[in-house]
Order: structure tokens, then sequence, then C-alpha cells
């Protein structure tokens, strides 16, 4: 049997600059996200020393942003080189890439309140954005813009919706702290909040208050109503009936 051949150990780069110039080039040819532990291992260094290092790569980026196409994003467990949204256009036309795949407004809408409100469940969702979201939720989940994140302790456990890093990937940032501040969403989340805290009891009270004791209505022909009848006049006269 043949034995399988051990390639020896990597050197560990000799200085600072060298170790940048690794990581640079790891995560030009990856082209994908890194982890900083997975970083560590291949370069001889702690987690600590590598994402120092990444975040000092970062600022040198920022620096000389107008000598770049590409851009260092860092998350928490993750660092990725990738280009600039502007030059999205040169690439595409470059590489014979079509245009495609972009999320539908409703997609953007659930998207807008998982971000802002997370971790949310998917009834919190729908009550802001007052349709049912099932499908918005399970596009997302498959684009893994979103995942789940354990359950909310009520009853029926619902599971709860967080961003993903991929998330932050797709609109350019690093954090969930540089996302745009918005008032009206927090509104309706405020609001939504509200409506899904009540409990059933409360709600079943709140309407046995509001409904009259009177109020019955007798039944009508649902096709004599159905109709609407743009000048008055046209519309038929009720036949009465006389007793002789």
């Amino acid at each position: 049997m043949e034995e399988k051949k051990t390639l020896p150990p990597i050197e560990p780069p000799a200085t600072e600059q060298a170790v940048e110039q690794a990581i640079e080039a790891i995560l030009f040819a990856a082209g994908y996200p890194m982890r900083y532990d997975k970083l560590a291992e291949v370069l001889g260094l702690s987690v600590k020393d590598v994402k120092s290092i990444v975040k000092k790569m970062e600022s040198h980026f920022r620096e000389e942003e107008t000598r770049h196409g590409i851009q260092l994003l860092t998350y928490p467990t993750t660092c990725q080189l990738t280009t600039k949204e502007e030059y999205a256009p040169y690439i595409r036309e470059a590489l014979g890439i079509r245009r495609g795949g972009n999320l539908s407004a409703s997609s953007m809408e659930v998207l807008a309140v998982v971000a802002y409100n997370q971790p949310v469940t998917r009834s919190f969702i729908d009550l802001v954005r007052g349709v049912d979201s099932s499908y918005a939720v399970g596009s997302l989940l498959d684009k893994e813009l979103i995942r789940a994140d354990g359950r909310l302790d009520a009853p029926g456990r619902p599971m709860l919706y967080v961003t993903t890093d991929k998330f932050l990937r797709v609109f350019g940032i690093n954090s969930l702290e540089e996302l745009p501040e918005t008032e009206a969403l927090s509104v309706a989340a405020a609001q939504s909040s509200e409506e899904e805290s009540k409990t059933e009891e409360e709600k079943a009270l709140a309407e046995s208050e509001n409904t009259p004791l009177n109020d019955y209505t007798e039944a009508v022909d649902s096709a004599d109503t159905d109709v609407i009848y743009e000048n008055a006049a046209d519309a038929p006269i009720a036949e009465t009936s006389t007793d002789t």
C-alpha cells in the first residue's frame, strides 16, 4: 500500500508586513469570507493577533480608498476582500454576467423588518407588513440573508430570525450599527410589538366592549347589494305590497 506523502510544515511569515501580504493573498484567492481562527492556524498566530492585523489592513484600505477597486470587509468572526459596488457594471460586462437575482419588494420589506428589529418572529413581521410573509421569509432563508436563531419563550415557541454575515456583505456594511436610521420602521415596529404583546383575553375583552348589544342585521340579497349605481335615479325602486 502506497503511503500518503505528508507536506512539510509551512514556515510562518517572518515580519508583520509579510503576514499582511499573506492574508491579502489568501483573501484574494478565496473570494469568500475567511474565519480568523483559520487564518491564525495557517499563519501560526493567535486569533487576537490576526484580528489586530486585519483591522490595521482595513484602515489602510480606507486611507487609500481612491487607489483601489476592492475593499476589505471585517465581521465578528470572518473577513473578506470584495469589489466595490460602483464597479459592478464593468465586472458584469467583462465577465459576461447577466444581471439578475435582485430581491423583490416584499423580500426587501421583510429583510428591513428583521434587520432593524432582530431577533423577530414571523408573526411580528406579518404584523408590521400587514400581510402574510411566509414566502418572503423562506426566500431569504434560502438566500442565507437571514437565519433561524432559537425560539421565543412563548406559547407555540415561534422561531426567531436574525440577519447573517452574508446580509452585511451584500449591503457592503461591517455591522448593523452602520444601517441608516429609519423612524417610520421603528414606529411601525413599536405599534406591532404592542399589538403582539396583547393576550387573547385582552383582545376578546376589547372586542366585547366595542360590540353593541343590538348587533343584529337582517340578511339581504347579496345580488342586489353588490350593485353600485353611479346615478341614484338608475337604482330600481323597491316594490311594496299593499293588502287590500
